[in-house]
């Protein structure tokens, strides 16, 4: 397994030959773009991965609310929603700005095909979201898949960097997701999706330059 330095020299190769620049809308076609930004980035993407997680980075040209719109319509859903059929609804956390409520039916947390939610940051190391409950646990806890936004400049090297910043503001719950729900209680068989969403994808924002959604909540 690489670890975090060995992820920046990933990125440093990518970027040499182009691929980090190389950011478009992705899962059009059901799928999370396996395509990543360079270093830190790079090494939470690929941890993530090997978790079972996905990770897409954004457009920078792109409005956010129209490529999260885009996004989320072009995953391939079971049932009746997706591609070629009904809207898929979503559920949307409190906390999350305008800029990232798409244009979407909205239903409850249990009745939604996907839930929207705004990480406090995530951790390269473990490939780790760390969420707070500020939007609700629920819209975490209860679609089928979970989409989560990790603002620009908030992909930390190790936990310990990370922990010490949310000492100000230190919620009543810190959950640290590391990939889609699993369980294997029941004869050792590995199963996801059962105590939380069975696709868990990582939207990381791509460009630096954009502001901390985090400092205006």
């Amino acid at each position: 397994m690489p670890t975090v330095a060995e992820g920046d020299a990933e990125g440093a190769a990518d970027e040499q030959d182009g691929t980090a620049d190389m950011r478009r809308p992705a899962g059009m076609d059901g799928t999370a773009d396996t395509r990543r930004p360079a270093g830190l980035e790079a090494a939470f993407a690929e941890r993530f991965a090997a978790n079972g997680g996905e990770s897409v980075t954004t457009d920078p040209q792109q409005p956010r609310k129209e490529w999260l719109g885009d996004f989320i319509r072009g995953l391939a859903f079971d049932g009746e929603s997706g591609r070629g059929r009904r809207p898929p609804t979503v559920a949307l956390a409190e906390d999350l700005p305008a800029e990232l409520r798409p244009d979407l039916p909205v239903a409850p947390p249990a009745e939604a095909d996907v839930g929207v939610v705004l990480a406090w940051g995530a951790v390269a190391e473990t490939g780790t979201l760390l969420l707070t409950p500020d939007g609700g646990r629920a819209v975490q806890l209860l679609p089928p898949t979970l989409v989560v936004w990790v603002p620009a400049g908030r992909v930390l090297a190790r936990l310990g960097e990370a922990l010490p910043m949310l000492r100000d503001r230190l919620p009543a719950v810190v959950g640290l997701h590391s990939g889609p729900s699993k369980s294997a209680d029941i004869g050792r068989t590995v199963v996801t999706g059962v105590h939380g969403p069975g696709r868990c994808i990582a939207v990381l924002e791509g460009d630096s330059r954009q502001r901390d959604f985090q400092s205006s909540a």
